[in-house]
């Protein structure tokens, strides 16, 4: 594990390092710091402006500095001359406690004083699309059901295969790639570690990811729902709990009880599996202001069914076994999916609100409830008293408001600049005049 960066330079040929920070609407900042001075500035931090970026921050706030955490360092593979490393914000010598990374580390540490490792995997979904993003990149890929194309995927291999290599460079273990349910869509898995390296490694995968899609003339994005009537982005999260963090842990907690070796025998979720489980179940709702963090989420979380004959995406609070229809699955002992969360998700807060909420589980002994074994897509309808998900922007920034439990856990501080900036973001969008008002009012 690097320790030093100016010895990391020196070894590796890195003449820049981008000191990088992910703001609360999930924008990625950086400096841009020549190797001369890095060891200055790994021990005092980059200065940046708060107010300049998504930060419920004024131009009079001091300067917020960007403390490079040396673990996390990664050298660019398609510009080795260059590495990024992910900052802790700080502002005089406090964290920033509403900086997303600070918020992840702070929970991390609450579990492990409990004895609690989270490990997880997430798969991040994304369109080629032109240029201006006004289509997708390839005219050929048309086909309604287009998931596991192997023509449509060899056609974009280039960029594939570049994004993969540099995944086996870095040692991620990527063990998959395909294309996706919509026209355009593309996914790629690594193998799961910590959350907070699973959100560093999430954060970097956005960054390669657009960067090699510009090199070959397109552009990447994550967006949730980039093209009406087609499956959208999503980011599922596999889920479980460890005795220990890293190569040092040896027991799955959501397999086995470590005190008592017992397990249940639901789908072999341990109860300490199932508590965790209740959590995600119970906080729910309010998950979604987070997990699904745009306008636009709301546009896949509640879409009529697309060309595939599927969205993919949950719409009510339910769970199951190893059926994709359902909010959470448990498609094996010792882990669960959470398929709620999109593309647009913060790496960082996404990993926050999963510990927050898997961690008040456990505490409270929470019931994730009954677990419904049918296609909600085409027998949803008869599911009685499991909540729907919020049907927009608005109505899941209410929910986490009221969660006060969840708000705490996440921090107050964070929770009051994640409400007040992304309600002045719904605000914004609600003065915006659309065509669809002229076309459908014009004349009323």
């Amino acid at each position: 594990m690097t320790k030093d960066l100016a010895a990391f330079a020196k070894k590796n040929g890195v003449k820049y390092f981008m000191i990088s920070f992910t703001d609360l609407f999930g924008g990625q900042r950086a400096k841009l710091v020549p190797a001369q001075a890095i060891a200055d500035m790994q021990a005092e931090g980059a200065g940046f402006a708060g107010f300049a970026t998504w930060l419920d921050m004024t131009p009079a706030h001091p300067d917020m500095l960007a403390v490079p955490d040396p673990s996390s360092v990664v050298q660019l593979p398609w510009k080795p001359e260059v590495a990024w490393v992910a900052g802790n914000c700080v502002m005089e010598d406090q964290e920033v406690a509403q900086a997303p990374r600070n918020v992840l580390r702070k929970l991390i540490k609450e579990a492990a004083d409990e004895g609690l490792h989270v490990k997880t995997g997430i798969e991040a979904e994304y369109f080629l699309m032109s240029p201006d993003g006004s289509q997708i990149s390839d005219e050929y890929d048309t086909a309604a059901k287009p998931c596991y194309d192997q023509q449509a995927v060899m056609r974009r291999y280039d960029v594939v295969r570049e994004i993969c290599d540099y995944m086996l460079d870095m040692g991620w273990g990527p063990y998959q790639n395909d294309h996706e349910d919509a026209n355009g869509q593309f996914e790629m898995n690594w193998e799961f570690d910590d959350a907070l390296r699973t959100a560093d490694k999430h954060s970097f995968f956005k960054f390669m990811t657009k960067s090699v899609a510009e090199k070959h003339g397109y552009r990447a994005t994550f967006m949730p729902k980039p093209v009406e009537g087609l499956t959208g982005n999503g980011c599922h999260a596999h889920i479980s709990v460890w005795d220990a963090p890293g190569e040092k842990a040896k027991t799955n907690v959501f397999a086995m009880d470590p005190q008592s070796g017992s397990q249940t025998a639901e789908l072999g979720l341990s109860e300490k599996g199932r508590h965790f489980l209740g959590g995600i179940m119970k906080h729910a709702s309010a998950l979604a202001a987070i997990t699904n963090p745009t306008v636009n989420s709301y546009k896949r979380i509640n879409a009529p069914r697309t060309l595939s004959g599927a969205t993919w995406a949950p719409n009510t609070v339910t769970w199951t076994g190893n059926n994709r229809t359902h909010m959470v699955r448990v498609p094996g002992p010792g882990r669960f999916e959470l398929r709620l969360p999109d593309g647009a998700t913060n790496p960082y807060l996404l990993q926050a609100v999963i510990i927050a909420a898997g961690l008040d589980g456990i505490r409270t002994q929470a019931d994730p409830g009954k677990r419904y074994d049918i296609d909600m897509y085409a027998e949803g309808h008869k599911v009685r008293g499991a909540p729907k998900l919020p049907l927009n922007m608005l109505d899941a920034l209410r929910a986490f408001d009221k969660d006060k439990g969840l708000k705490a856990a996440l921090g107050d501080e964070f929770s009051a600049a994640y409400i007040k900036l992304k309600t002045a973001e719904w605000n914004d969008f609600t003065a915006h005049f659309s065509q669809w008002e002229k076309d459908n009012t014009l004349d009323i």
